[in-house]
């Protein structure tokens, strides 16, 4: 199993060399936060991914969690490692302080995300989707559901869920038959069923706090008629303590290609008592606070899974002896060269790193317009919104796919083994391919992209996103970078432009190429602006390492975006020419 080691120095480069985070945090007010703090927690977060969920990874894909007597068991070691979790205030990092939340800038909370969900990616999740919940409950529930449940969620002694998806409504939830009834006492009476629901139960906390949709009576048909209740696992009374069991159950647990150590449940409600949150009918709005955060979040599992199997094939690299290099012998006192010396293998090692790095900076460069959108006054705020709603279907379905495609790297770096269960690479590639299908596939992702976020919004998204890029460019030092970065910079924003004057149906069968076109061609100016900011870096490494990345880069990764350029502007008109009957011939 790899090992997995926290990519401190990069996330400390990123942070304070690239985003200048102490300057950041001084613009929005937040004197108290700097360069140590930061450090300190970036320390702390490595030192509890490494030696305490990490360890747990390959036993808890080896064991799984499992129903007994319809309880959910979790594997040896994970409740006891939440329970270290919590207790040292992780969990409540974001939390709003008005509910014993620490009200921590996102910017210092990403990196530690993203560490647990290398470390150990079905651990994590539960934690993600009680973060997302907390968001939700906290901007749309009620002052008294607040008053009750968001202190134990943001400490974590309580966890949330979200609960959408049932077997004939997935995307789309115009369809979903969930009910819900008035019980004439500010409570409602919730019947359905609901698939695909990660932690819907688990042996960590003693109540779990359900986010389910569902409809009332006379409600509007489609998305207009649904409503968001919040159903506890175990009732209070009004005192907060816990008194009875709601009546909801686990059906089931998923039989899952991977994660299989994160109980990922069918959970039964059969008017289970809830509570409306937000305005009647007006549950998808209130959802989507809880699902755009779960989007960056996946998102983060992706660079999170890419960087693991980095580590992973590096490592392996380094230590594998096979031939000798086409250079000439290079380990003189080796019966054979490692396989690092290979420029086959090279290749491979940097498509992995130019890529995760790559992604580690968008990642953390939105974090900090999530901090604006938080922090600032509303004309700079505003912006920053605009600019993460239009990151997140990239984040959400670029990271994801890079991370299927560099996860399949790690195993082919290892050869044989690499699909042997023992060395751990083919479980990343396993864990990783839901992170392409749940919050929305990366096809509704693309399709979000062009349609919602560029031709729907009239480019005011778009705008805000080449303003902030632009600003970036301009800050470059080096000519030669400048000049690329400018260029690249404006040919996207000049193709997005012109994309806004197809029709519906070319549109959407430019979605996905658009989708990696635009991240390819963002990645790469985010490259030349960091190999830019590396050469003042009194690490050598750094310096160099970044230099020759982001050529890479530039020379093997970036020339992808013409492909996916040449087919924008093409008609969709093959794509629904062959009819049903034509694709199997019968």
């Amino acid at each position: 199993m790899p090992q997995y080691t926290a990519p401190l120095k990069d996330m400390q480069f990123i942070l304070h060399d690239w985003l200048n985070l102490s300057a950041h945090y001084q613009k929005l007010g937040l004197e108290d936060y700097d360069q140590d703090l930061v450090n300190e927690i970036l320390n702390q977060g490595a030192k509890f991914a490494e030696e305490v969920i990490a360890p747990l990874n390959r036993s808890g894909d080896e064991q799984s969690s499992k129903l007994v007597d319809k309880k959910v068991i979790t594997p040896d070691g994970f409740a006891d490692a939440y329970k270290d979790y919590i207790a040292n205030g992780w969990n409540a990092m974001l939390g709003n302080a008005d509910y014993d939340g620490q009200d921590l800038p996102n910017s210092m909370a990403i990196p530690v995300h993203e560490m647990l969900s290398s470390a150990n990616f079905s651990w994590r999740l539960i934690s993600v989707l009680t973060e997302s919940a907390i968001l939700a409950v906290d901007k749309h529930g009620s002052n008294n559901l607040k008053a009750q449940y968001l202190p134990k969620l943001i400490s974590g002694e309580w966890t949330g869920t979200m609960n959408l998806t049932e077997p004939h409504a997935g995307s789309d939830l115009s369809l979903l038959t969930s009910k819900a009834k008035d019980n004439g006492d500010g409570s409602y009476a919730v019947t359905g069923s609901k698939i695909f629901i990660s932690g819907g139960d688990q042996d960590w906390t003693d109540n779990i706090v359900h986010l389910v949709l569902a409809r009332l009576p006379n409600a509007p048909a489609g998305v207009k008629g649904i409503s968001l209740f919040l159903v506890p696992k175990m009732l209070l009374d009004d005192a907060g303590k816990i008194t009875q069991a709601n009546t909801l159950s686990v059906g089931s647990i998923e039989k899952k290609m991977g994660l299989k150590a994160c109980p990922t449940c069918v959970m039964n409600f059969d008017d289970a008592k809830g509570w409306i949150i937000g305005e009647e009918n007006k549950g998808l709005a209130c959802m989507f606070t809880m699902m755009n955060d779960a989007r960056f979040q996946v998102g983060l599992q992706g660079l999170s899974i890419s960087e693991a199997s980095f580590q992973g094939a590096l490592a392996y690299a380094r230590d594998r002896l096979q031939s000798r290099s086409p250079q000439g012998i290079q380990q003189t006192d080796k019966k054979a060269d490692s396989i690092m010396h290979q420029p086959d293998v090279r290749r491979m090692l940097l498509t992995q790193k130019s890529l995760t790095e790559g992604a580690r900076a968008l990642s953390l460069l939105y974090a900090t317009q999530m901090d604006i959108e938080k922090y600032a006054e509303p004309p700079r705020a505003h912006k920053a919104k605009q600019v993460i709603e239009f990151l997140t279907p990239i984040c959400k379905g670029f990271m994801t796919d890079m991370s299927e495609e560099l996860s399949n790297l790690g195993i082919q770096v290892f050869g044989g083994h690499g699909y042997i269960r023992e060395w751990g690479m083919e479980q990343l590639v396993r864990d990783s391919r839901i992170t392409q299908l749940y919050e929305g596939t990366n096809g509704i992702q693309a399709v979000d992209l062009i349609n919602r976020k560029l031709v729907r919004d009239n480019g005011h998204m778009l705008a805000s996103t080449y303003e902030l890029f632009s600003i970036m460019v301009g800050n470059i030092g080096n000519a030669e970078y400048k000049t690329q970065a400018h260029d690249l910079l404006n040919e996207w924003n000049e193709t997005s432009k012109q994309l806004m004057t197809l029709n519906a149906l070319d549109l959407s069968g430019a979605a996905y190429d658009y989708m990696h076109y635009s991240s390819y061609c963002l990645i790469g100016v985010l490259w030349l602006s960091m190999a830019d900011t590396a050469e003042h870096s009194d690490n050598d490494t750094i310096r160099k390492g970044k230099a020759n990345t982001c050529a890479f880069y530039m020379k093997r990764m970036l020339p992808r975006k013409n492909g996916f350029k040449e087919n924008l502007f093409n008609d969709a008109e093959d794509l629904m020419a062959v009819t049903d009957m034509e694709f199997d011939y019968q």
